[in-house]
């Protein structure tokens, strides 16, 4: 896969640890420094919001490069490369889990960016309706599950279970969109302005998730022979 290419990697990257062995301190520090790679990614992705080319901008920035998004190798640059490896002797450079693939940081970011200022509006009845409050919180939490599911699916290799999982995805995003675009959501000035702010996250969404869609089409109409 050319752009979100995931075959090949993760079960590789588990037979390669050998005897690593870690506590439970050594999986919360892994995790958190990959949850310190969402919000690197946040952080480039709201300096470049008024870039038209921001998701493979962002890419690059995030040491990804144009070519394979989901190539584990690629996901962090020499600096944080050097840093993981100072941290637990070299050994968490090695590491591989869903955590850093690169799908899923950008989902996971994208997500955090949309949700965070809609819970603080979604307590006030006074700015947002509950109905809509409690129904975009719910239909966004069902895009990002699916989403979640479908990069599972990659990381093994299933690119027709991915598929159906992304389709479910998009359309958890387009429940979103139908409640943003609802006349409730019009009646009220602080929905109208998350809406503005928000639309062009849903859709940088949809446009990471199709692209993988098409790629693992791509794969699926292979010739076995390709493969091998």
């Amino acid at each position: 896969m050319s752009d979100f290419d995931s075959d090949g990697g993760p079960e590789s990257e588990w037979e390669d640890r050998g005897e690593l062995a870690w506590n439970e301190f050594d999986w919360e520090r892994y995790l958190r420094e990959q949850d310190e790679s969402i919000l690197r990614y946040l952080g480039f992705y709201e300096s470049f919001r008024n870039n038209p080319t921001r998701i493979d901008a962002v890419a690059q920035q995030m040491g990804w490069g144009l070519g394979n998004w989901s190539d584990d190798e690629t996901v962090a640059d020499g600096d944080d490369e050097e840093s993981a490896a100072d941290a637990l002797d070299g050994s968490e450079s090695e590491v591989y889990t869903l955590h850093k693939n690169p799908i899923f940081i950008a989902t996971k970011a994208i997500y955090l960016s949309v949700k965070r200022p809609w819970e603080l509006n979604a307590g006030d009845a006074a700015k947002v309706p509950p109905a809509l409050a409690l129904g975009l919180l719910a239909s966004l939490h069902r895009g990002e599950e699916h989403a979640v599911q479908a990069i599972h699916a990659l990381d093994f290799g299933d690119f027709a279970m991915a598929i159906s999982l992304f389709k479910r995805a998009l359309s958890a995003l387009n429940s979103s969109l139908a409640l943003l675009n609802s006349t409730d959501a019009a009646a009220h000035r602080a929905v109208m302005t998350y809406r503005e702010e928000t639309l062009p996250k849903l859709f940088d969404l949809r446009e990471i998730w199709l692209r993988v869609i098409s790629e693992c089409r791509e794969e699926l109409d292979r010739p076995v022979d390709e493969e091998s």
